[in-house]
């Protein structure tokens, strides 16, 4: 079997994407961070069960959680477990990445947003980003320059 035809059936190692991060803000830097999960949310998370739309990201003392992430259960779910598909969940960051986060957030006035749910070497990885709200003009301009490079690309393509 040849390696392209290996890739085809392999599936995505990306879970989810959080687009409207990507959309509300800025996004200056970005890590990866380990989530602490149990295991129905590793289940859940392998049948590609996952939200992170609204969750945001919030550093309380030397601690990183997401908050409003939401991995629902799977209906085969063990019956001993009442499972909780809106927890809080650690992030798994060095002492270093979540000084620095703080410092960013306190001082400068960003703050931090889920961007990606992925799988690497079968572990659970959120990428996380260091963001800047946008205004409501800046979203139109990025809209704007969006239209303009399709339209651009378009008329090169016919000519």
């Amino acid at each position: 079997m040849s390696k392209a035809a290996k890739k085809q059936g392999a599936p995505s190692a990306t879970i989810t994407v959080n687009k409207k991060a990507r959309h509300d803000f800025f996004i200056e830097e970005s890590m990866e961070a380990g989530l602490a999960l149990h295991g129905w949310e590793v289940k859940a998370l392998r049948a590609g069960r996952a939200q992170l739309q609204d969750a945001y990201v919030v550093l309380k003392g030397h601690e990183a959680w997401l908050l409003g992430g939401h991995i629902p259960p799977l209906p085969s779910a063990s019956t001993h477990i009442r499972p909780d598909p809106h927890r809080t969940r650690k992030l798994l960051l060095h002492r270093r990445e979540i000084d620095r986060l703080s410092g960013s957030v306190d001082r400068k006035g960003y703050t931090v947003v889920p961007l990606k749910l992925y799988w690497k070497r079968g572990n659970v990885k959120l990428e996380i980003g260091l963001a800047k709200g946008k205004k409501q003009h800046d979203k139109r301009a990025v809209e704007k320059e969006r239209d303009w490079q399709r339209d651009k690309a378009r008329i090169l393509k016919t000519h």
